[in-house]
């Protein structure tokens, strides 16, 4: 994901969050947060919570939370990019962009958007219905490596992003032939839980939030979690693919980025608006809920830290 570092807009000063520079600029209106997921899903449940800690706390006038789903955020990015220089955008800044770059899945004019910070580490699952036969990860192999086609799995929201990742590449280390997979994307991965706990497909690869209701209810087993060591709470009892002998973490990131041409003060209010928000302990405790990793990078680590 090299393209991703060479691809942003960054700067020295964009990593700056003292008073100075952030205070060169303010925001004057209504701010945008484009999330390139449908509602409910993870996406957007961190990017509400955000930006309700942000007009708590007097970041900016208002916020307006916008869902544009589509294969590899392009009416995401559509929108974002149609405000160059205005920080009244963000958008959501996920590993899923980074992948759209490095598959040369975005049009150049789709690539300048400004990073801004990176918030969470996500974990990625493989889950099915609790009444399904398939008992763990090893079962799910051993039935695709026989017939690859045979059960109908539920991703968000593309080909290719971390989610459809998150379940293609352990599969593949063990010895399936993931370009026969049925794979179904869907708006949002709160779309594709509502299908598989109604019995329209067979297995579904999601991030840690969507699960949580399912899970308190008994409706899911999750067979393999992509984390490097089992979770704590309702996931304590999930395996790790690790666990059944698949080398496999996943290491997906949100974030924050803002439209391309930010200035250098733009960014440096955002930036420090973010840092002070991630601090709190409602923030924290949000991020914990979720079974989620809460970190803080700015723009120019943000940038190597997908790229890594």
């Amino acid at each position: 994901m090299a393209v991703l570092c060479c691809a942003l807009t960054t700067g020295p000063a964009a990593a700056q969050s003292g008073s100075a520079a952030a205070s060169a600029w303010k925001p004057g209106k209504a701010t945008e947060f484009i999330v390139p997921s449908g509602a409910g899903a993870a996406l957007d449940q961190a990017a509400r919570k955000l930006t309700e800690l942000l007009a708590r706390d007097g970041h900016a006038p208002q916020f307006v939370v916008s869902n544009k789903s589509g294969a590899h955020a392009i009416a995401a990015l559509e929108s974002l990019h149609r405000h160059p220089g205005d920080a009244h955008t963000l958008m959501t800044l996920s590993t899923s962009y980074g992948n759209s770059l490095a598959q040369n899945a975005l049009p150049a004019h789709l690539q300048k958007g400004t990073p801004l910070v990176t918030l969470l580490r996500e974990f990625t699952t493989v889950v099915v219905r609790a009444d399904s036969p398939l008992r763990n990860a090893q079962d799910l192999i051993a039935q695709l490596r026989q017939d690859p086609e045979k059960y109908s799995i539920g991703i968000a929201t593309t080909l290719g992003n971390h989610i459809h990742l998150g379940v293609a590449k352990p599969l593949q280390q063990g010895g399936v032939n993931i370009q026969k997979l049925r794979i179904v994307p869907y708006k949002s991965s709160a779309e594709s839980m509502v299908a598989l706990a109604g019995g329209h497909l067979d297995v579904v690869s999601a991030t840690t939030p969507n699960l949580l209701p399912y899970l308190q209810s008994g409706r899911v087993r999750v067979l393999a979690i992509a984390a490097d060591q089992r979770l704590e709470g309702l996931f304590a009892q999930s395996p790790t693919w690790k666990e059944q002998g698949i080398d496999y973490v996943s290491d997906s990131f949100q974030g924050v980025m803002t439209a391309p041409g930010a200035s250098a003060a733009q960014q440096a209010y955002w930036v420090n608006a973010l840092r002070k928000v991630s601090e709190t302990r409602e923030w924290r405790d949000f991020v914990r809920m979720n079974q989620w990793e809460p970190i803080f990078l700015g723009p120019q680590d943000t940038a190597r830290a997908l790229n890594a």
